[in-house]
């Protein structure tokens, strides 16, 4: 039996067309391979964008791994030069270092004691590593018998007579020969009073990376066991920023620019990520971003349950960040994410 060939209405013809036209575009092109994904990919993290976060205790102390925090460890100063020495090997070229003292008081005096484990970390760093920038936490949280990040005064935390503590903290550091030093207190002026200080110690050369908007986040808490700085009453709310608020951070890091920082923070990271698109859209200054302990410690929390493939969200999480608009990342992934 002779048939014919089958017809189609003229509107599905014209349909059929339209489509075949529009598929002349085919982002899909360039996605075929890993090699054409490399050479369109919009936004590349390096080992030179991160900031490598270091725990230092005193050499009495064990050289002990943080419960909560896989892969980071408490460090004596030699461990601290392996680490340094570790990571620049990886093409990472920055470090920040955070201090556990022997003692504590109501006002942190270990964090200016010139023999303090920051203080000794920092020129031994110097010493094997010259080229590593060597970045110092500014903050009294972890040298106070309280836990908070100032003097207590009535039961809260006195800003002004704080400030004056935090510049000889500074200039304690900058002695030693760091960098750069990094207020992350949220007292208001300590940008000015620290940039003052080293001014007139004609240390005009030392940089200050403020933490400009940190939030008060749920996310801290690895870190706090890590540097031992819960605070025994309270908490740190009234320093620390609301996370709700997009406009003060703003205001924030603009104080932190006029009173003379170098470089402005967003802490945490993930969370805020429109937050550190506004302040790249806002500041022409180095917008760092730091990838808190809390962040860092779900991710290997998961992927040690087989939950998700961890180093592959490292990426997509670092990724993220620097996508937001983020120059420079502070993360316990640094090495690990070099290396890989």
């Amino acid at each position: 039996m002779k048939t014919t060939p089958k017809s189609f209405p003229s509107h599905q013809r014209t349909q059929s067309s339209a489509a075949q036209a529009d598929l002349t575009k085919r982002p899909r092109r360039l996605r075929r391979s890993e090699s054409i994904r490399a050479l369109v990919r919009e936004t590349v993290v390096r080992p030179e964008d991160l900031i490598y976060p270091l725990f230092v205790v005193p050499d009495n102390r064990p050289h002990v791994e943080i419960g909560s925090m896989p892969g980071v460890w408490h460090n004596r100063v030699r461990e601290a030069v392996d680490e340094c020495l570790r990571a620049h090997d990886a093409g990472i070229r920055a470090v920040l270092l955070f201090g556990l003292p022997a003692q504590k008081d109501a006002i942190g005096s270990s964090s200016w004691d010139p023999s303090g484990p920051v203080q000794a970390a920092i020129e031994a760093i110097k010493r094997a590593v010259p080229q590593m920038a060597v970045m110092a936490d500014v903050c009294l949280c972890e040298y106070t018998d309280h836990g908070h990040c100032g003097v207590i005064v009535d039961g809260d935390v006195d800003n002004d007579a704080t400030l004056a503590l935090l510049a000889k903290q500074a200039l304690s550091f900058a002695n030693a020969g760091a960098d750069f030093v990094a207020p992350s207190d949220m007292m208001d002026g300590r940008v000015a009073a620290i940039r003052h200080a080293l001014d007139d110690a004609n240390m005009t050369a030392v940089g200050i990376l403020a933490y400009s908007a940190k939030f008060a986040s749920g996310f801290y808490g690895p870190f706090r066991e890590a540097a031992e700085s819960t605070p025994q009453f309270g908490d740190r709310r009234t320093y620390q920023m609301d996370p709700a608020n997009i406009r003060e951070a703003l205001r924030e890091m603009e104080l932190d620019v006029e009173e003379g920082a170098d470089m402005i923070m967003v802490k945490p990271a993930l969370s805020y990520l429109d937050v550190i698109r506004a302040a790249r859209e806002r500041f022409d200054l180095p917008i760092a971003a730091y990838n808190v302990s809390g962040e860092y410690a779900m991710v290997k929390a998961a992927a040690e349950r087989g939950w998700i493939d961890g180093p592959r969200v490292m990426q997509e999480i670092l990724t993220s960040i620097k996508r937001a608009g983020a120059d420079l990342i502070i993360t316990y992934f640094a090495v690990e994410f070099a290396n890989s």
